[in-house]
This record gives structure tokens, sequence and C-alpha cells, in this order.
């Protein structure tokens, strides 16, 4: 640990885990093992991290987020936590915590959310998605799904390696990068199921969400 990082006693950061020059760990946050908490980053109070996390430099992670296993975050990526921010109450009174309750991301095992992209909250990145950098997510990502844009859409699906996947024939992907095989089912992705058919298997179920 850097000495200029600023943990709070409160926190709790795993064994062989490395926070970088002038990170913060707010109180009651809890870090995984074998992270990686890059400079500048932010991680709320209260915040769980899983293990063999990537939290790269300046990204941040406010409260109430929930972040799985393995998932990678970006440089400067921003989770939000307010759906409707204000800086005071409508009489005028600066808003204190009483005032308002936070929403949270929550990010899958083995997601990778891209530098700058927004996660505005209430979202959920499902498990081995990829969220394209400089994306805003403004609704739940399926788990294996490529989205870019803004707001972010679907463009495609990846394997756990973050490859894009290739079609095979029908509802039936590969991974270049692995060979691992996935099938497609009525808007999602599912791995190793090879079957040639499935009960109403229709060209309307392989298509990706709009």
């Amino acid at each position: 640990m850097q000495p200029s990082a600023d943990v709070d006693q409160l926190a709790v950061v795993g064994p062989d885990t490395v926070v970088w020059h002038l990170a913060q760990i707010r109180e009651n946050a809890i870090v995984g093992e074998s992270c990686v908490i890059g400079r500048g980053a932010y991680i709320g109070p209260g915040v769980v991290i899983g293990d063999r996390c990537k939290i790269q430099n300046h990204a941040l992670v406010y409260e109430p987020a929930f972040v799985e296993n393995g998932a990678f975050i970006g440089p400067a990526v921003v989770f939000t936590n307010d759906c409707f921010p204000r800086a005071v109450c409508p009489d005028g009174r600066l808003k204190s915590a009483e005032d308002w309750e936070p929403v949270g991301v929550h990010v899958g095992e083995g997601a990778s959310i891209g530098a700058r992209a927004v996660c505005i909250a209430p979202v959920s990145i499902g498990r081995w998605a990829t969220v394209a950098a400089g994306a805003v997510v403004t609704r739940d990502v399926p788990d294996f799904a490529l989205v870019a844009g803004v707001p972010a859409r679907q463009i495609g699906w990846v394997g756990r390696a973050g490859v894009p996947l290739e079609r095979v024939a029908g509802g039936t992907f590969r991974c270049p990068a692995t060979d691992h095989r996935f099938f497609e089912w009525k808007g999602s992705l599912r791995e190793d199921v090879l079957t040639e058919s499935a009960p109403g298997l229709d060209d309307a179920d392989r298509t990706l969400p709009a």
C-alpha cells in the first residue's frame, strides 16, 4: 500500500491487494484479495469489491456498488448513485445523507467496464459482459453482452476472454480465443449448450435486444 493512499481504519482490504498513490477507500468498504486499486481511484463507504478485481486509475465507485470477483473497472469510470441529484432540498437546505437514498451499480463476475464509461444507477452489468469505452449504461446488461454507445446498446456477444464471439450457425457462437461454444436463446447466452434444436426456437428468438 502506497503511503499517499487514504484507507479508512474501518475499511477491510484483503491480502495481496495493491493500493496505489492517492487512492481512497472509505469506511466500511470491503476490498477482496489480490486486487489492484489504481492511482486516484475512489471506493465509497460500504462498497464491496470481490477478489482479483482491477479498479483502474481515477475510477469513481460510489456506494452502494457491489463488484463481483474478477471484474475490471477501467480508468475514469464513474458509477453514479443518485436517481434525482440535487445539492439542496426544495426548501434550499443543503442536502444531507438523510435527505436521499443512494442506489447502486452491480457488476457481475468477470465483467469489464471500459475507460470513461458511466453506469447510471440502479443498473446491473452481467457476468463476463463488456461495456465499451465511453459508453453510458442506463439499463441492465445481460451476461456476456457487448454494449457500446450513448445510451449503451448491445452490439454483440463476448466470451470469458473478452473477444467478440463468432456466429457458427443459427444461435450457436464460438470464441475465437478459447474455442468455447455458446448458444443464444431468447436474448440470453448460455455456455456449452450445443443442442441443435430447442422447443420454440426461431429467428426471432436469436435476435439481439433492441
